[in-house]
């Protein structure tokens, strides 16, 4: 007679339980613990979250700084806030206390995954640091995120606006005779938030194949140097410093807004077939067979002849006029929006940008995920959670005594 496998133990169950609630996406399954705050990371972990990841976000008693970045806010709570945590359980551990201490790591211990962005080395002092919890969980795959990475910027503050000036990325914002501006996004924190979430599902499936965790490291400055592309390959492969040019583009014209009767639109004729479809288009269809406008790198060298004979074109109708009369024609071009109108244009695309997270009062308007899947669709399980809202559940579950007064971790 073959013997009967053992009962899980109430931890084990409640993992169970827990990953049930989590149970549909491509990351179904997956145990995140997550130890960052603000923007790269918890983008990350929102992003796998989506994706059926199961994720505790652990604060501090103080809580994640976002949680006060207002105005704006909805209820008394900052948007900024809102906009990327949402399906994540929420717990408050104090690590200097010894008890929250462990029960930390044997959060880390439990999971797939870990994610933090502390100063390099800055767990290492509560022992929640990659050698310490690899001790206790070799196959963890151990994320750190930093501005500047673990070697010789160890100490340097990672805010996104010091890597937009320190990358060069403000030298190439703005006018040409005009002061550096930044984006007007925090784009490294968002980019380097998902080149974290690219190398946490790159070391899981390496995971797969070997059984072996790892640490990952991404930082910001690295990043940035990357997301440049082709400007930082302007310096690296052809020893050129790029410079700004305000919202013209270096090797390609028209690129760029240009002025209709009542404001601006952006076009783009990004080679000689494209030129030829809107210069007929705007009622010049000569400039396709002038020798100076002919091919890409003519049209770049002549830009500021060929701009003067554009504007007087397009000075025949209005900016909506033209986004008409040039879509029509299979050219590309767009209006300059402000948010609403890019929410409204997806709408209107058929996009449903917008989703609503959770279910009745509690329930928050957030912008959908990006991927759209076939068989597994992203979740918008939960809106997201106040400071310390599963403290009870997930302390008992940790600690292996599931709190019957609420039916333990798995139930809300």
């Amino acid at each position: 007679m073959t013997p009967s496998a053992p009962a899980p133990s109430a931890a084990e169950e409640a993992l169970r339980q827990l990953a049930a609630e989590s149970a549909e996406g491509p990351l179904a399954g997956l145990l995140i613990a997550d130890f960052s705050r603000v923007l790269a990371g918890p983008y990350a972990t929102q992003l796998m979250a989506d994706l059926g990841a199961t994720v505790v976000k652990v604060e501090s008693p103080a809580g994640d700084e976002t949680r006060s970045w207002s105005p704006p806010e909805r209820d008394g709570v900052s948007t900024y806030y809102l906009g990327i945590n949402r399906n994540k359980y929420d717990v408050v551990l104090d690590f200097r206390d010894e008890g929250d201490r462990s029960l930390a790591l044997e959060l880390a211990r439990r999971a797939d995954v870990v994610i933090e962005n502390f100063k390099p080395g800055g767990l290492q002092k509560f022992g929640l640091d990659y050698e310490s919890v690899a001790a206790v969980n070799p196959a963890v795959i151990y994320a750190s995120i930093s501005g500047f990475g673990s070697k010789k910027g160890a100490t340097l503050p990672g805010y996104d606006l010091i890597v937009q000036a320190a990358s060069g990325l403000m030298s190439l914002t703005g006018s040409p005779d005009g002061p550096a501006y930044r984006s007007g996004v925090s784009v490294f924190d968002i980019m380097t938030g998902m080149q974290a979430t690219i190398g946490i599902l790159a070391a899981l499936n390496h995971r797969t194949q070997t059984g072996d965790g790892q640490h990952i490291e991404v930082n910001l400055l690295s990043t940035a140097l990357s997301a440049m592309a082709n400007h930082s390959s302007t310096y690296v492969a052809g020893g050129t410093i790029p410079f700004r040019m305000g919202n013209a583009h270096p090797s390609l014209f028209p690129y760029e807004p240009l002025p209709a009767s009542d404001g601006e639109i952006i076009i783009v004729a990004a080679n000689d077939r494209q030129f030829a479809k809107l210069a007929a288009a705007i009622g010049r269809s000569h400039l396709a067979d002038d020798e100076r406008f002919t091919t890409t790198e003519e049209r770049n060298r002549n830009r500021g002849e060929l701009r003067l004979l554009l504007v007087d074109a397009l000075a025949a109708h209005t900016a909506a006029e033209w986004f008409d009369i040039l879509t029509d024609a299979g050219i590309a071009c767009g209006p300059i929006n402000t948010i609403d109108g890019g929410v409204a244009l997806a709408e209107r695309l058929g996009l449903d940008p917008i989703v609503q997270v959770g279910e009745g009062e509690q329930s928050v308007p957030m912008i959908r995920n990006p991927i759209t899947f076939s068989r597994t669709q992203p979740r918008y399980d939960s809106p997201p959670p106040a400071l310390g809202q599963d403290d009870g559940r997930i302390r008992a579950w940790l600690s292996g005594t599931p709190d019957h007064s609420d039916g333990g971790f798995a139930n809300d």
